[in-house]
Formats: structure tokens, C-alpha cells, sequence
């Protein structure tokens, strides 16, 4: 391999801070601070100047613009991140959530002020328990954790409204999302695991040897995390549901499905969506989201409040005197109002044939690309199943054939020009790169990505120290994660 391969890209200030010079600044955009501090007490009034960076105008705007050029996002490049679902989300979502009167209503504002938007969140609800086959949706998770507590909580409010105080267990496959178990344990529960069976099916006979009196419910993505969709998922209804326990449906995979089955039609009882991942809005960076909860017939009492309720042509939110089974709210307002909008615009737009239609693309998307990679040389984890949208690729043997680890290979990803995959998830696979490619990719991107994945493994067999050092084009360069974590430095200091 050629030497400038691995060459490193010139540094660049990372922080405003770093551009700062003694007696430089943009004074004709600054206002009168004489004047506007003449009115305070001056006991509050600072004794020297704040340490603030001393720029120009021209080097605050080259410097921000810099750092949004080497932000990474779906506008500009492919974003494989298995399990996410980081598609393109279209602009006219985000422009019909931008609309005057909808950003100048304040969230307590009288309901008949708002009729509007009410309208639309009823609107949005009714769609969405449609799309799912269940009899209720509450929108006011904030997001899909919150969604998945939520859920949780109203199986355990289901269990104790009836007297049933021995179910205190809930089940979790172990190919589960992490916020799984951690939400049951949140709502007081004891988490046992189901193991998964070679073919990426949850194991039928551990399900069956688990449950009792003792069972509250199941946790389950169907697609699981995977990749496959669970063939036995008829089994595992019967199953808990003849042990008295219920079904609880993580709706993180739901873009795989999305007009073609729903989880009500699959036996759940309860589920949660998650909006910033199935219905525009962009994913990732920490917010915000939503989490829609939707529960069947024998759960709808209990759902978060608020929700939005109909009388003839007037809409309103009803609380707790509507409700008074629900386990009550989940935040301050009914969720991330922005968000679900957004969703509001994006299902109108879809309608029904456009929802089967993510979910056909989604699955082509995904078995293109897992096929392609497959001819490449790359191992899959389940050759003999057929990918969901998603799938993974197992570098156990090339690890142990050139000491290349799946984190080699996502970083080495990066100097690419593409964003890595989901590395190490599920725990189940060694060395695993989980791969989403979503329905709104073309072939001709995720040829590009099979052929940069190509030049990977080529590189991984005869040039093993560029991918371990890599990255070797970005701003920032491999980073000790275990430290940064553990030793967190985030203040400037000159």
C-alpha cells in the first residue's frame, strides 16, 4: 500500500478559543454594555471582564461554518447505523412543523386556542394505533425510553389493578436492545433472560421453561436485533400469554415492518415507537425525540396522560379526571410537540402504499447489501436467514487471522466516507458490524459502501497497522474511549 493511504489531514482549530488574539473583536456588533448595565445593583456587577475569546466577526463565521462542514450527517453522506434506522428525512415534515401558528402556541394554552394542532395529534394517534393494530395510542413519551417505561409501567398497573401481585419477573431475549432490561428493573421488576438458538430465533423451549405465575411479561423486537424476524412469534404469544403474562413490543424495528404486518395482529399487548426513527425526524445527537405509546383494548386505561380526545368536532386533552386509571404523565406537556408533527406531516404524506413501500425498500435495501458483502468475502452471523432491514457481519475470524477487530474496520470506515455501523451489538455476536442501510439509500451508495468495505478487508490482510490506527483523515484521531469516558474534560481552560 502506498504510504499516502494513511496520511493524516491538517489540524484545524477545534476550538473558538484557540483563535483568540489580545485586542481583536467585532465591536460594531456589540451593544452599549455601559448603558444596559447602568440599571444593575452594582453588588452583581463583575469586577474585570469574562475570559470570553477575542475574534473577529469574519473568524466567529469561518470557524462555526468549519465545524458544521465536518459534522457528519444523513445530508451528507450514507449512515449505516444498524438498529437506528438513520434515514432521510424529507424537508417538507420539517417545514409544516416550522408553521407560524403552530410554533406561537404555548403548551398551556386553553384547548380551544390550540384546535389546530390538537386536531392533528388526534389525528396522529388514530393513525398510528392503525399502523400498530392496537386500540389506543398516548403520545406523550418523550422518547423511545420513556416510551419503553411507560409500556413496562402499564403491564405492572394492569397486573396490580387486578390483585395479581406475584408477577414480579419480566423476560428479555438476550439478543435485546440494552434499555430493555434496564427499564423493567426501573419498574420494580427481576429481569430473566431468554437465551437466543443458532438460527437467531428466540430458543421456543427456554420460553417455555421460564414462564409461570411468576411471568409479567415479554419483552420483544420483532424484527429482533438480529436481523430476522422471529418465525416462532405465533409460539411465543401462546405461550405467555397462556401463563397470564403480557407482550410488550419494542417498536425500535418497526421500519422493517411498517405496512405490512402489525404487532397488534402478532399478539402484543403493548408497545412503544419511536417517531425519530420511523417518521422524520433526524435521529441521533442526543434529541429530540418521541415515544409513542400504544396499548390494546384491556390496556388503553392506563396510558400516559396527557392524550387527545374528540366531542364531535372539538378536541381537548384529558387528564386524570378522564383517566383515572393511567399511570399518569411522563413529563410537564404532551411530548415533543415538533416531533410529532413532523409525524403527523410524514404518515399523511405516505399513506398507506407508501408505508408498505418503506418497509419493501428497507428489506431489498438490506438483502442487497448483505448479499453483496457475502460475495465480497465478509462472514455473516446468519447466512441461512434472510435479512430483516437489517443484518450482521461477524470479523471473528479475521481478527483472529490478522488482528483487524470490527472497531479497526469502523474507524478505518470513517476515512471512507462513510459513518461506521453499530460495532459489538448484539452482544451474542463476536466482532459484529450490525448494518442498516434503510429504504431511502440508492444502489449506487450502497455499491459505493461495498466497495469502500471491499478495500477494508483487502487492506485488513495486507496492511493491518493502517486500519488499527486508523482513523487517519479526520479532525479528531483514535481516541482511548475507556479514558475519555472515565475522564471526562470539558472545560477550556487558557
Amino acid at each position: 500500500m502506498a504510504a499516502s493511504a494513511c496520511a493524516r489531514s491538517p489540524e484545524f482549530a477545534l476550538l473558538i478559543f484557540e483563535l483568540s488574539q489580545p485586542g481583536r473583536a467585532a465591536a460594531a456588533q456589540l451593544p452599549d454594555a455601559g448603558a444596559s448595565a447602568s440599571s444593575i445593583p452594582p453588588e452583581h456587577l463583575r469586577s474585570e471582564p469574562p475570559d470570553l475569546p477575542q475574534v473577529s466577526e469574519l473568524d466567529v463565521v469561518r470557524h462555526y461554518t468549519r465545524l458544521s462542514q465536518r459534522n457528519y450527517a444523513i445530508d451528507t453522506q450514507f449512515y449505516p447505523l444498524g438498529s437506528c434506522t438513520m434515514k432521510y428525512n424529507p424537508r417538507a415534515c420539517n417545514a409544516a412543523a416550522l408553521l407560524e401558528p403552530f410554533l406561537a402556541l404555548h403548551p398551556q394554552a386553553l384547548d380551544e386556542t390550540g384546535q389546530g394542532f390538537l386536531a392533528c395529534m388526534y389525528e396522529l394517534q388514530e393513525m398510528l394505533a392503525a399502523i400498530t393494530g392496537m386500540a389506543g395510542v398516548s403520545l406523550a413519551p418523550m422518547a423511545g425510553a420513556q416510551g419503553e417505561l411507560a409500556g413496562v409501567a402499564m403491564i405492572r398497573a394492569y397486573h396490580d389493578a387486578r390483585g395479581d401481585a406475584a408477577r414480579r419477573e419480566i423476560l428479555v431475549p438476550d439478543a435485546a436492545h440494552g434499555t430493555n432490561p434496564a427499564t423493567a428493573t426501573m419498574c420494580g421488576y427481576t429481569v430473566r433472560e431468554i437465551r437466543t438458538g443458532p438460527d437467531g430465533d428466540v430458543d421456543i423451549g427456554a420460553l417455555a421453561q421460564a414462564v409461570g405465575p411468576h411471568t409479567a411479561g415479554l419483552m420483544l423486537t420483532n424484527p429482533s436485533t438480529l436481523g430476522v424476524f422471529e418465525r416462532g412469534i405465533e409460539e411465543i404469544e401462546r405461550i405467555v400469554h397462556a401463563a397470564g403474562g403480557l407482550l410488550y413490543y419494542d417498536g425500535a424495528n418497526l421500519n422493517a415492518i411498517l405496512g405490512r404486518i402489525r404487532p397488534g395482529d402478532m399478539g402484543f399487548d403493548v408497545l412503544h415507537l419511536n417517531l425519530h426513527k420511523t417518521f422524520s425526524t433526524p435521529h441521533g445527537g442526543g434529541g429530540p425525540g418521541a415515544g409513542p405509546v400504544a396499548a390494546a383494548e384491556h390496556l388503553v386505561s392506563f396510558l400516559p396522560l396527557p392524550t387527545v380526545g374528540r366531542a364531535g368536532e372539538a378536541y381537548r386533552l384529558l387528564g386524570a379526571d378522564d383517566c383515572p386509571r393511567s399511570i399518569g404523565p411522563l413529563s410537564a406537556h404532551m411530548g415533543q410537540a415538533g416531533v410529532l408533527l413532523r409525524a403527523y406531516v410524514y404518515a399523511r404524506m405516505l399513506g398507506s402504499e407508501g408505508a408498505r413501500r418503506v418497509a419493501d425498500f428497507a428489506t431489498l435495501n438490506a438483502n442487497y447489501l448483505m448479499t453483496e458483502l457475502r460475495n465480497a468475502g465478509f462472514e455473516l452471523a446468519y447466512p441461512q436467514r434472510r435479512a430483516s432491514h437489517e443484518f450482521i457481519v461477524t470479523l471473528k475470524r479475521l481478527k483472529e487471522r490478522t488482528g483487524v477487530s470490527a472497531m479497526d474496520v469502523a474507524k478505518r470506515l470513517l476515512d471512507k466516507g462513510f459513518y461506521a455501523p453499530t460495532t459489538y451489538f448484539p452482544l451474542l455476536v463476536p466482532e459484529c458490524l450490525l448494518i442498516e442501510p434503510t429504504e431511502t439509500e440508492s444502489m449506487q451508495t450502497l455499491d459505493r459502501f461495498v466497495a469502500a468495505m471491499q478495500d477494508i478487508l483487502h487492506e485488513a490482510e495486507t496492511d493491518p497497522q493502517c486500519l488499527k490506527s486508523a482513523p487517519h483523515t479526520t479532525p479528531v484521531r483514535r481516541l482511548d474511549e475507556v479514558k475519555a469516558a472515565r475522564e471526562l474534560d470539558l472545560a477550556w481552560r487558557r
